[in-house]
Formats: structure tokens, sequence, C-alpha cells
């Protein structure tokens, strides 16, 4: 696993790339300082600490599906740190009040619409996959070649 820093906005998230499962795994505790406007990163861990308990009294899964791994501190020290995937932090957005999150849950609202539409008609998801092929660069005949 390689330690990474993805940039949101203008906010670090650390983050680790797992080849051997072919996914991210992403700070809880980076994710929640962006969303609830805390630079403080005690304050950010107690706010995790209060929405873990929120969570496990609501019988949400997110709580026992989180992992920890070692990332690199501000000190410049490894430690164990709660974690969690794509998914795992999309859930996390819906869970957190704030105007920073809304934007997210919008986002997800969209999607998730967008997508029960397409298990309605099959139809719009060839439509959005053929937009998506030409919003990247690829050529008309789908040979998987970029237009140069």
């Amino acid at each position: 696993m390689q330690n990474k820093i993805q940039i949101f906005e203008k906010y670090p998230i650390r983050a680790i790339w797992d080849e051997e499962n072919e996914k991210w795994w992403f700070s809880i505790i980076d994710i929640i300082s962006v969303l609830t406007d805390q630079s403080d990163y005690q304050k950010a861990k107690n706010y995790w600490k209060w929405l873990k308990n929120r969570l496990k009294d609501e019988g949400s899964e997110l709580v026992s599906n989180t992992n920890q791994l070692k990332m690199q501190s501000a000190d410049g020290k490894n430690y164990r740190t709660d974690v969690a995937d794509t998914e795992q932090i999309l859930r996390l957005v819906q869970s957190i009040p704030s105007r920073k999150a809304e934007p997210f849950k919008l986002w997800l609202a969209k999607t998730g619409n967008e997508r029960i539409n397409e298990t309605i008609d099959p139809e719009l998801s060839i439509d959005r996959a053929i937009q998506n092929y030409r919003r990247l660069g690829y050529s008309e005949n789908r040979n998987g070649n970029r237009k140069t």
C-alpha cells in the first residue's frame, strides 16, 4: 500500500491505494475536518468519536466496517488511523450535517436518481457511457485510442 495525499478543494486528504483490492482508503478524520470546516485535529477526532456512537445507535454498519491503516501524521510519524473506502466515505458524508457536505449530498442524490432511471430505461446508461467516452477524448470509432 502506498500513502498519498489527495486534495479536495484546498484541503489535504490522506489516502492509501490498496493494490491488492484495487481501491482507495481515505482518512476519516481528514474528511470530517473538511466537511465540518474544522482545522483542529483533536476537535475533528472528537467529532468522529461522537458520530461513531450516533451511527452505532442508529444501527449503521459503517462504523463496524471501517478499518485502521498506518498513515503519516503532521509530525511525520505513522499512526493507525481510521480509514474508509469510497463507498463508506459517501455514506459518511450523508451523516454529517454541514453546509460543506451539502454539495456532496446533492451530487449523491442526483447520481442515485440517474442510476435508478437507468435501471428502468437501460438506454440511458448507454447514452451516459457514450457521453463520458467523448468527454474523455476518445475517438468515435471506439477502438480505445484517444484523439490526438
